[in-house]
């Protein structure tokens, strides 16, 4: 008997953000494939009996495991008969591949669930009390990636930039690069922005700043957004901030009871 496969979004990183449907999903696990950006808090949170845990985390400039042997370790769990979780972080369909993984389940005939998670941009806007849209700033909303530097320019192109909110995933630390990019696309050099690394999380830090400015942003810990439009003008109070300390959670304080 065939398993299934769940493609499972564990949030941007306070434990707090994950669904219950998500907590319930790692709670009935077999196998666990979790992307290294998942916490180890909420790594903490799935069962004990589960028959494999295993790191599948890809990271900038290190060895680590392909797509194509991800999608294979999916297929080979399934095909065992075993309830499978790929966890990963913020939302499996925004940016994380979820797609690719989803064709290779369906091709193994494996019956596959989507459980969505709390994207980094939301989780980050939320933290930085940056609302993404406002009726009096910005009535669309961009998500793109950085990975690709040299095609943002062309991806803003088609966007009405006055009223649009643009969230850059992944954005590196070339700011330098992006700068002209979003100035290449009419942009304009005062729109305030803000770089927001490890959101969520007990070491959130902020920098907020405009696109003028840009280049000069200093090195945040990854992972990190950036976003850039009217709306970052309604954020909370702060120009660079560091925030350490202990977590304001531990994963006790998730119930099992509550399911």
């Amino acid at each position: 008997m065939k398993g299934k496969v769940y493609l499972v979004g564990a949030g941007p990183g306070d434990p707090e953000l994950l669904t219950l449907k998500a907590l319930k999903a790692l709670k009935s696990a077999d196998v666990v494939l979790h992307d290294e950006l998942v916490s180890a808090e909420i790594i903490a949170l799935i069962r004990s009996s589960a028959r494999e845990v295993i790191s599948v985390g890809k990271r900038g400039g290190r060895p680590s495991i392909s797509q194509q042997e991800i999608n294979q370790l999916l297929v080979k769990y399934g095909l065992l008969g075993l309830n499978v979780i790929r966890f990963k972080g913020g939302d499996p369909f925004i940016f994380g591949r979820g797609g690719e993984e989803l064709e290779a389940v369906r091709q193994a005939g494996i019956e596959c669930e989507i459980v969505p998670g709390i994207t980094a941009a939301l989780g980050a806007a939320a933290s930085f009390q940056v609302p993404l849209t406002h009726r009096d700033a910005a009535s669309s909303l961009l998500l793109i990636t950085g990975h690709r530097a040299h095609e943002i320019g062309m991806q803003l192109s088609q966007a009405d930039l006055a009223n649009t909110t643009v969230v850059i995933y992944m954005p590196g630390q070339d700011y330098s690069r992006i700068q002209k990019e979003l100035i290449s696309a009419g942009i304009t050099s005062g729109t305030p922005c803000a770089v927001v690394s490890q959101a969520t999380t007990p070491y959130e830090q902020t920098h907020q700043t405009t696109v003028g400015e840009l280049h000069r942003s200093p090195e945040l810990p990854a992972p990190t957004l950036l976003i850039i439009g009217d709306v970052v003008r309604f954020a909370k109070p702060a120009s660079f901030s560091y925030v350490l300390g202990m977590p304001l959670y531990e994963p006790a304080d998730i119930k099992e009871g509550a399911l």
